[in-house]
């Protein structure tokens, strides 16, 4: 393949010209359809003489520079125009074949609609242009269908102007009046049901609000809506931020890469994250849907009205947005549980991906495949550096820096640089130390040694913090550490809690007047993203469990106390000596149980031990063979020991229609099946009586952890009764891809031949070969490697039919390192074989060859 060059930070340019206003027309004809881009073009450079456009895939029809046609050269994806005047007016006309765009980016066929996807460089499908988002302009587009097929042709902005035309076709035009760059176009063109409603701002303008969903779904699109008004609600009310056009518009379709996307004013989202009523949508779907609907209206101001300058500032505007949707999340239901699954999210997959040869800061310093680059460092390692400047600052420095940013920056397309000097200007916190998050890579480890000295009634904690180098960064500065510290006494009295500031390498910390030791609960809500490194005995876990003042630390500490009786077991194992559990543990978590004040939907969360993979991450090298049984016997142990408890919990729930007694039902359920089969009976009435998905789905994850008969009679069922309902058998997909068992690799081979897969949807290849591989860890590693070749094939294929699901899905192979060599060689040798493809994507290309290196 051409040797790819990477683009790097450092020589970031501003662009020689921008274009001020573009006038798009678009003729919708199936396999020739024609744009017509018309843009009003200006020098910036008085040196600059030519002008490089980007473009991939497209054919020119004509192309004139002031009405008149102008010589150009095409070569490496660009359009070269030279001897240009300082302002000119450019036309260019291209032809597409949006049915054979398989790759999803640019104008595209999602189930018989037009829909596009143009971040983070898809624009240059639909026409060459400018495609860097520091080239803001003033879009106007026009978008011409055959009014039958396609009745509704929506783009961004206000809508100023629609009518018939000959032949049966008709246009509509849509003005943006305010500036924008390429990603955050979007044209959709379809037959759809609409949901209709509307929202006044807080300044009484009533703006109009619309969700399209494929036909035969109005049903489903209630939920959405619902959400879209609360994020605009709240939005005003914590940031004081207000709608700015008289139309907002979201429209589901089932062929996207993404979860959803903030174009301006016309919002394309996954159907996943739209579609929801009881039958078909579980609670965390409907909490997906609102977290995901909040995210991308949040983008308005945080992304849209002013967004990043150049790429590697991607984090300027998605770390800040989660952030945003986090808080909403937060406000609107459980913070500490909401706070629980963002650290979830940091420790399974952030961690190892820093760990991993993909490892970056969330403002990288090169790139090879922006796509890429849509990472959770990026996006919620980014949230959690945005979460530690809240802690500093507090609430009221905190939006004092957000009012700053927005009125500074309105309009432009600006630097992480230029956030955090909106909150230091703000409320006079110095950041500059803490400025190193955006820009170091890895995970920090912090060690804490604790020290009570009887006779002076005095309590120290040693405090130490490094990095590890990656390998595009060996040297490692100290970082600025908000480390939220509570102290307990013996009696489980808070006798301290405040945040401490870790700045230097080794630090201590004197707490004086304390009669006998507290128990230290470190780093209180994970308000850092570091590992903690402290060795914390029993006796003091379940102290935290029984008196810690923060929800989140009491399952922190459950975490660790069932992590801790894990890994001695490995340890067991290896020496080839019996596996045994403390009994305290199981005392712990039977007290839990027997609380009744206790949240039922903390409860549940810790009753969700760590999985393998938050095992695999506390760890520089796993056995993945002893860890799985290790985890497995801790489980069943558990279970076992709190029978009694569990089954009372999940009789008493049975009939409560809540979410949080449905998370905690479940919760009990799956460890009921892990002490006999007598309990499937439970799973089986509560599969056939079921009122909602989120019981249906709980049976059937109960029952997956064997292939039995019954699992296999109500998984046929479930297809029966949802053939027809493509979300839904995605569910189904996962459920048998993450089934235990070596027979896991055929099965899923002949999965991928049903009617409910499709290689070419991204959904489909998620939910069936990602989740085998990111889920299914003890069949994903089978020593013959048969896991690994099965998505090397599956990788493949992808190669040319969509890059960018490939590069997404290829993560666990390219983790490699964290297993015994033997699995190392056989990973090795499926990377080896994806870079000797031909074509072998950028996408694929970068990630692999990192992986290599």
């Amino acid at each position: 393949m051409t040797q790819v060059q990477a683009k790097y930070l450092k020589d970031y340019r501003a662009p020689d010209y921008t274009i001020s206003h573009v006038a798009l027309d678009f003729v919708l004809a199936g396999s020739d359809t024609r744009v017509t881009a018309t843009s009003q073009v200006r020098r910036l450079n008085d040196s600059a003489t030519s002008l490089l456009l980007d473009g991939e895939a497209l054919s020119i029809e004509a192309l004139t520079v002031d009405g008149n046609p102008y010589p150009y050269q095409v070569q490496d994806g660009q359009l070269l125009l030279e001897n240009l005047a300082a302002e000119f007016e450019l036309q260019v006309i291209t032809r597409l074949d949006p049915g054979a765009n398989s790759a999803l980016e640019g104008l595209y066929m999602s189930d018989g609609a037009y829909c596009t996807q143009c971040e983070a460089q898809g624009f240059r499908r639909i026409t060459y242009f400018l495609d860097r988002p520091d080239v803001l302009a003033i879009y106007t587009v026009r978008v011409e269908a055959d009014k039958q097929a396609f009745p509704y042709l929506l783009s961004n902005g206000n809508q100023v102007e629609a009518g018939d035309l000959d032949g049966g076709r008709h246009f509509v035009c849509w003005q943006d009046p305010f500036p924008k760059p390429a990603y955050l176009f979007a044209l959709v063109a379809g037959d759809f049901d609409l949901l209709q409603d509307s929202f006044v701002t807080k300044s009484g303008r009533e703006v109009a609000l619309q969700v399209f969903v494929d036909k035969g779904n109005l049903h489903k699109s209630h939920h959405a809506m619902a959400s879209l008004k609360k994020s605009m609600a709240w939005d005003e009310q914590r940031f004081d931020l207000e709608y700015d056009l008289d139309i907002y518009m979201i429209v589901a379709v089932d062929f996207f890469n993404m979860g959803a996307m903030e174009n301006k004013g016309l919002n394309v989202f996954n159907t996943k994250y739209v579609l929801a009523d009881t039958a078909s949508a579980t609670d965390d779907d409907y909490h997906g849907i609102e977290s995901v609907v909040a995210h991308e209206y949040f983008h308005n101001w945080t992304g849209n009205r002013i967004t990043c300058r150049d790429w590697f500032q991607l984090s300027l505007k998605e770390g800040l947005t989660v952030f945003r949707d986090q808080e909403f999340s937060s406000d609107v239901g459980s913070r500490a549980v909401n706070r629980i699954h963002a650290i979830k999210v940091i420790k399974n997959q952030q961690f190892a991906e820093d760990s991993s040869p993909m490892a970056h800061a969330i403002r990288p310093e090169s790139v090879i495949e922006m796509n890429n680059f849509y990472t959770v460092t990026v996006y919620n390692k980014g949230a959690e550096v945005i979460r530690m400047m809240h802690t500093l600052l507090g609430e009221t420095g905190f939006q004092a820096g957000m009012k700053c940013y927005v009125e500074r920056h309105d309009g432009q397309a600006v630097t992480c640089d230029d956030f955090v000097a909106a909150m230091e200007d703000a409320s006079g916190v110095d950041l500059s130390q803490f400025r190193r998050w955006y820009s170091q890579s890895g995970t920090p480890l912090v060690t804490v040694k604790e020290e009570y000295d009887a006779g002076a009634n005095q309590y120290r904690l040693h405090i130490s913090q490094r990095t590890l180098p990656t390998a595009e960064q060996a040297e490692k500065w100290p970082l600025h550490i908000p480390f939220d510290l509570e102290l307990l006494s013996a009696e489980g009295e808070s006798i301290l809690n405040r945040v401490l500031d870790v700045t230097q390498a080794e630090q201590t910390f004197v707490f004086d007047d304390l009669p006998s030791a507290p128990v230290p609960s470190l780093l209180q809500n994970f308000s850092a993203p570091v590992k903690l490194l402290f060795n914390y005995s029993i006796e003091q876990l379940l102290h935290l469990i029984r008196f810690a003042s923060s929800e989140v630390a009491k399952w922190e500490a459950s975490v660790t106390l069932f992590s801790q009786s894990v890994w001695h077991n490995v340890a067991s194992l290896q020496a080839g000596q019996s596996m045994h559990i403390d009994s305290r543990l199981i005392d712990a978590i039977k007290g839990l149980l027997l609380e009744p004040d206790l949240d039922q939907a903390l409860l549940a969360e810790i009753l969700h031990f760590p999985n393998l993979s938050t095992l695999i991450e506390q760890v520089n090298e796993a056995d993945i063979d002893a860890l799985s049984m290790a985890r497995t016997f801790v489980l069943e142990e558990i279970a076992s020991g709190c029978e009694d408890e569990l089954l009372a919990r999940y009789r008493e729930l049975a009939a409560i229609d809540a979410p949080a007694a449905r998370s905690l039902k479940n919760a009990a359920l799956l460890l009921l099946l892990n002490v006999s089969d007598e309990h499937q009976t439970l799973a089986e009435n509560q599969y056939r009586h079921a009122t909602n998905m989120t019981d249906s789905l709980g049976a059937l994850t109960a029952l997956n952890s064997e292939d039995s008969v019954l699992r296999q009679t109500l998984l046929d069922d479930f297809q029966q009764r949802w053939s027809q309902t493509p979300l839904v058998m995605d569910k189904w997909l996962t459920l048998q891809a993450t089934c235990a068992g070596d027979e896991r690799i055929d099965a899923i081979k002949t999965l991928m031949q049903h009617p409910a897969f499709s290689l070419s949807n991204p959904n489909r290849v998620r939910a069936l070969i990602g989740a085998f591989s990111a889920a299914n860890l003890a069949v994903f590693h089978r020593q013959d490697g048969a896991g690994y070749q099965l998505l090397t094939d599956v990788i493949i294929e992808l190669n040319t039919l969509n890059p960018q699901v490939a590069a997404r899905i290829i993560t666990p192979l390219i983790q490699f390192k964290k297993f015994d060599e033997s699995r190392q060689v056989l990973m090795q040798q499926s990377l080896q074989q994806i870079l000797a493809l031909p074509q072998l994507s950028n996408d694929l290309f970068e990630k692999v060859s990192k992986a290599l290196a």
